[in-house]
């Protein structure tokens, strides 16, 4: 089968395209056909450090997740799943390729009506979304501060928590992510790229955060007194340090997302039907055939996409 192998830790050019053995799946477990493999910022650090929540031997083919069609069982699958359209993670490998072996337990299925793509789209981005708005909980009519909001958790974001009653600003880097952020339904935007984005919004009652560093350290300066944040990525490359004695003295709640695996799979399957019923709509900014996976790194690291960055695997 055709594959993306990662053989070494560096830049986008260690990802190189070639062949490796069909896999077959064992007990329990069930063989997908590819069709679309999902990328996210993660991998892409994992890819140059070998650091993050996936851990694998070199040489490995890379990937978390993958949407296609069920091909084979293995010993103890359920035979219902044959032939069925299907996404799901890989547990941190084999997904940039055109087979992949999952634990049947770990399948969704696609809802009719909702493109494979789409369910693609929304397979790590869509629960970590859905999570996030659980856990915050925000009330109709809050302000609801969204940093990296034209990325492919924000784009999520801003739309599950406008159609939650709260009022929300978003804040990215530069007109065309704001433009899409206005677009999903954002009440206000805020262009990061500014050194006074900061100066102009009223301060808000939760911030969803993305980036960490030095922007989610300003974004948290954003909080009223007795608000909250939720930090959900590094893009900068280091978590919001928000120090305790300040966070005491303003009382503002530090929330953790810890969710247990019924929640995640609750959480899959909520998104996957509001988008089938067409209330949520995942934001497909680029894609690009297996073979340039390199590329697509490049180009999110560069922050040149918009949304989810997909790989396409089958015509």
């Amino acid at each position: 089968m055709r594959a993306v192998w990662l053989r070494e830790f560096g830049g986008p050019e260690v990802l190189v395209a070639g062949t490796a053995p069909d896999p077959v799946p064992g007990e329990g477990q069930v063989l997908i056909e590819v069709a679309h493999a999902n990328l996210t910022f993660v991998e892409t650090q994992f890819r140059a450090t070998g650091l993050g929540p996936f851990t694998a031997a070199l040489p490995m083919v890379p990937g978390n997740g993958v949407g296609g069609t069920v091909a084979a069982l293995g010993p103890g699958a359920d035979p219902a799943w044959l032939g069925r359209r299907v996404v799901s993670s890989t547990g941190g490998s084999g997904g940039y390729a055109e087979l992949a072996v999952v634990p049947a337990d770990g399948l969704h299925a696609v809802p009719d009506g909702l493109p494979l793509d789409s369910a693609t789209a929304l397979l790590a981005d869509g629960r970590t979304a859905r999570l996030l708005l659980e856990t915050a909980a925000p009330a109709p009519g809050e302000r609801v501060l969204v940093t990296a909001a034209a990325g492919g958790v924000g784009t999520l974001l801003v739309q599950l928590a406008t159609a939650a009653g709260a009022r929300v600003l978003a804040a990215a880097g530069g007109p065309r992510k704001l433009a899409l952020a206005a677009e999903l339904g954002a009440a206000e935007t805020a262009d990061y790229l500014r050194p006074d984005w900061t100066d102009g919004p009223a301060p808000v009652d939760l911030v969803l955060d993305g980036v960490g560093g030095t922007l989610g350290r300003s974004a948290a300066g954003l909080l009223r007194d007795g608000g909250r944040i939720l930090s959900f990525g590094l893009a900068s490359g280091s978590w919001t340090d928000l120090p305790a004695e300040e966070a005491v003295a303003r009382d503002l709640a530090v929330l953790k997302l810890r969710p247990a695996p019924e929640r995640i799979r609750a959480a899959t399957a909520h998104v996957l039907a509001e988008a089938a019923a067409g209330r949520l709509r995942p934001v497909i900014g680029r894609r690009f055939p297996l073979e340039h996976a390199a590329d697509a790194h490049r180009a999110i690291e560069a922050r040149a996409t918009l949304g989810k960055t997909l790989l396409d695997v089958r015509p």
